[in-house]
């Protein structure tokens, strides 16, 4: 007996036949929009802001290595939660094809901080000798100090788990939790167990996602971190490399913003993650073959969306940062040689990496969405919605689940 398969807009349960984009909809998203776009959700997200606040402050205050290094972990650690803390809060107010959107938006939104802390740190930089201190001193102090703010601000405004939104009436939210119920199992009140940790670090959809992210991470660390550094090793003097790292940043934002609204549109991921790795390597060949130090650096944007739980965030953005640990030990002053060469190299084998991975991907996942759909449409029985529960308990395995590719 055929079943319909639900789409990705569509619902999955019979309690809720419609589409969920109807006016009311549209003006809950709009009430949620205006919480969440102006301030990070969740109260961990705070105190993390908070805390990443504090040791930037104490690392204008460094004096040796050894200082250096220990700020530096306390930083990472900071780091560590606040991101993956920031998409994971969005999959519990928004559809998967509502949210690409707002990660968007977020990601984009610390490519263009990159654009304004060159201009913020080559300003602040002047007040190099004030009260005895130098310019790069001056740099953590001030930026901590504005970190700081919006941190003890941000605990008065933050929503929490949608099931509790105090800034939605109750018909809102009960709205907000079914159109969350026909989407996925964002809507439950998901208890820590022990076996969701073993489901994903078994999964090789999640390490397919980590190595892929990690591929980009690779060049998105070592070209964002090191560019003023290279910048200067160029020729340039040090206001002009931060100054010139503006132009990539600001690039990099309007790159992210508009591939993920194309990618909405049409309802592609894969294609549009192949495209920026390709235009990446394009980048990269133009700065190995360029023969003059005024053509100036192409910086590609990328742009990748998961759909697993919280661990899966986790597991994924921790494998990117050793592509970030790999690029810090390659863009190094002994590879310095004509121009970076080898450094570029090694970035462009970790984009053909990442675009073979991102191929893995799309080729299982297609496969496995139409193997369900002939499941349905040719079973001699019909196979009956699951529960909220059973979702929960089943996650992408479940045989109405469809990967969005």
């Amino acid at each position: 007996m055929s079943v319909k398969t639900p789409s990705e807009k569509g619902s999955l349960s019979t309690k809720y036949k419609d589409d969920f984009n109807t006016p009311e909809d549209r003006k809950l998203i709009r009430k949620i929009d205006l919480r969440l776009k102006r301030f990070d959700p969740q109260i961990w997200l705070p105190t993390l802001t908070l805390f990443w606040g504090s040791v930037t402050v104490a690392q204008g205050s460094v004096t040796n290595k050894a200082g250096l290094f220990g700020i530096r972990f306390l930083l990472g650690a900071a780091e560590a939660g606040l991101f993956p803390g920031v998409i994971y809060v969005f999959s519990v107010y928004y559809r998967r094809h509502e949210r690409s959107w707002r990660v968007a938006i977020f990601f984009g939104g610390a490519a263009l901080a990159g654009a304004f802390g060159g201009i913020l740190a080559w300003a602040i930089g002047n007040m190099e000798g004030v009260a005895g201190r130098r310019g790069w001193s001056w740099i953590f102090i001030l930026e901590g100090v504005i970190t700081l703010a919006f941190g003890l601000f941000a605990y008065f405004v933050v929503p929490t788990w949608s099931h509790k939104a105090k800034f939605l009436t109750p018909s809102e939210r009960e709205r907000l939790l079914a159109r969350l119920d026909a989407d996925s199992d964002a809507a439950l009140v998901e208890k820590f167990q022990w076996k969701y940790v073993k489901q994903a670090l078994t999964d090789h959809l999640v390490w397919g996602y980590a190595f892929l992210f990690h591929g980009f991470a690779f060049v998105l660390y070592s070209l964002s971190l090191f560019m003023p550094s290279i910048i200067a090793g160029l020729g340039y003097k040090s206001w002009q490399a931060q100054l010139m790292t503006v132009p990539p940043n600001t690039v990099a934002s309007l790159s992210i913003w508009g591939t993920v609204w194309s990618s909405s549109r049409l309802n592609r991921r894969a294609h549009f993650i192949i495209g920026a790795a390709l235009v990446a390597i394009l980048g990269y060949i133009i700065l190995l073959t360029t023969k003059t130090r005024k053509k100036a650096p192409i910086l590609a944007s990328r742009w990748l969306f998961g759909h697993k739980g919280v661990l899966t965030l986790y597991v994924q953005l921790a494998r990117s940062d050793i592509g970030a640990i790999a690029g810090v030990l390659i863009y190094r002053p002994n590879l310095s040689a004509h121009r970076y060469r080898t450094p570029h190299i090694i970035a462009i084998g970790y984009l053909i990496f990442a675009i073979l991975v991102t191929i893995y991907l799309q080729t299982y996942m297609s496969r496995e969405n139409k193997r369900r759909d002939e499941v349905l449409a040719t079973s001699e029985i019909e196979i009956p919605l699951s529960t909220p529960e059973q979702r929960q308990e089943l996650g992408d395995r479940e045989i109405r689940y469809r990967y969005v590719i």
